[in-house]
């Protein structure tokens, strides 16, 4: 990459942190997939209603984990695979921004341990922080774009909008709980939408514009 550094926008951690956390991308990768690991535990029960054919919908922030180790293994073992760099993006950049925006506006820490709430919103503003890493090493292709964007938009869609076997699969929401089950007729279920799809939007347009940043910079140096 061209030694200028990108907008504050695309890259506003400090450059210290970003070598930092590339001098470290094993270990890293290793505590994604606990937190995957962890994540599909936590899914436990929404899997054990969902129809199998539906289970790959259902765990948003372990898949999001996931790509996520594996993009930083891909940086490190310099292996080519922008499309999962671009998965691995905007996984942690939406999954860390809409996990800790449901639980502190539309949840709330009722019903849930307090360790475990506190430990759900910090560690998905850490995936948040993560996707900021990424950008350091992936190159943002429109290919590889294109496929991030239609796996979140399609997530979005199966989430909240077109059932797939029979419901629709978004993390259960406490603040969508009623007396027996759940009901998507709540504020909170639009509120949860909106985040979402605004999420995959601004994913696209960060990586988008990191491309496009990035062309230039190589074209004037």
């Amino acid at each position: 990459m061209s030694a200028e550094r990108p907008p504050w926008y695309l890259a506003p951690l400090p450059r210290l942190i970003e070598d930092l956390a590339l001098r470290f991308a094993v270990p890293i990768a290793l505590i994604n997939f606990i937190g995957t690991a962890f994540g599909f535990w936590y899914y436990r029960i929404q899997f054990a209603a969902t129809p199998i054919v539906a289970w790959p919908l259902v765990p948003d922030s372990p898949v999001a984990t996931l790509f996520v180790g594996l993009s930083l293994l891909a940086y490190r073992f310099d292996f080519d695979a922008d499309w999962l760099h671009a998965l691995g993006f905007f996984g942690a950049l939406k999954l860390g921004l809409w996990t800790p925006f449901v639980q502190l506006v539309l949840n709330g820490p009722a019903g849930v341990a307090p360790w475990l709430y506190v430990f759900l919103v910090t560690s998905h503003l850490a995936m948040a922080v993560e996707a900021f890493v990424i950008h350091r090493y992936a190159t943002f292709s429109i290919p590889a774009v294109a496929v991030a964007a239609f796996w979140y938009g399609l997530n979005d869609l199966v989430d909240y909008f077109i059932p797939v076997a029979g419901r629709l699969h978004h993390t259960w929401l406490r603040a969508e709980q009623v007396a027996g089950g759940f009901t998507h007729d709540l504020p909170a279920h639009d509120l949860a939408a909106g985040a979402a799809v605004t999420l995959t939007l601004l994913a696209t347009f960060l990586a988008l514009a990191t491309r496009i940043d990035e062309l230039r910079r190589g074209t004037e140096s």
